[in-house]
């Protein structure tokens, strides 16, 4: 597996020429990709996303990906993390991606189109999994609106209801990883993963921008 860049390597700051109609936004937009390491590395290890590489450390830290399990990637878009998951696992694991949008296949993988809420397919994915899942994984984040308060309570409703369909479909022994924003965690959500999961932890990998507010929930040892 193509290792993440390392804080050693340094590259040549790129700038763009602004163009009339690329606005202010686009232009910072365009020139952090360029100049990101992460960017230049997903695409050299064949990688649909930066993000990829979240998960790579969040593994390499917290062992999740383990021979053979059953994953399910809540959020799947556009990829990147069924994609690290597939590498780790081997032939005999099996992941699920789901998304309410499209997402191009990715040989190996089920992916699947629609709402994780729904009863129906929940019982798809168990049905794709072959069984319960030991591993279930949410990049998940809202469309931020600049207000930190309600950024985080959005974000963390997205992570209760990963949360709740985690607690339906995993096997004991488990892991749930969910993103969060940097505030705390809600207490109730916590006092759940606490009661549920016998190791809860938080993590913001290398691979997250150092001006993001988010950070990873990492939840293992599911009690049944």
């Amino acid at each position: 597996m193509t290792k993440p860049p390392t804080s050693g390597n340094r590259q040549l700051s790129t700038r763009l020429r602004t163009a009339k109609k690329r606005s202010p936004q686009s232009q910072r937009w365009l020139e952090r990709q360029l100049n990101d390491p992460y960017v230049a590395a997903a695409k050299a290890a064949g990688y649909r996303s930066r993000a990829a590489f979240k998960l790579v450390e969040l593994d390499e830290k917290f062992h999740l990906l383990k021979p053979g399990a059953r994953v399910v990637d809540l959020g799947c878009a556009p990829g990147g993390w069924i994609q690290v998951a597939l590498r780790k696992l081997g032939e005999r694991g099996a992941v699920v991606g789901l998304d309410l949008l499209p997402v191009d296949p990715i040989a190996g993988a089920t992916i699947l189109e629609g709402d994780f809420q729904d009863a129906e397919v929940e019982r798809r994915v168990e049905a794709a999994l072959g069984g319960r899942a030991d591993l279930v994984l949410s990049d998940m984040a809202p469309n931020t609106t600049g207000h930190a308060a309600t950024d985080h309570l959005r974000i963390m409703g997205l992570a209760e209801l990963a949360l709740d369909f985690a607690l339906r479909v995993l096997s004991p022994g488990g892991g749930f990883v969910a993103k969060v924003f940097q505030g705390g965690s809600e207490k109730i959500f916590l006092e759940t993963l606490k009661a549920r999961f016998a190791m809860v932890r938080h993590a913001k990998p290398p691979a997250s921008r150092k001006d993001s507010a988010e950070l990873y929930v990492v939840a293992t040892g599911f009690r049944g």
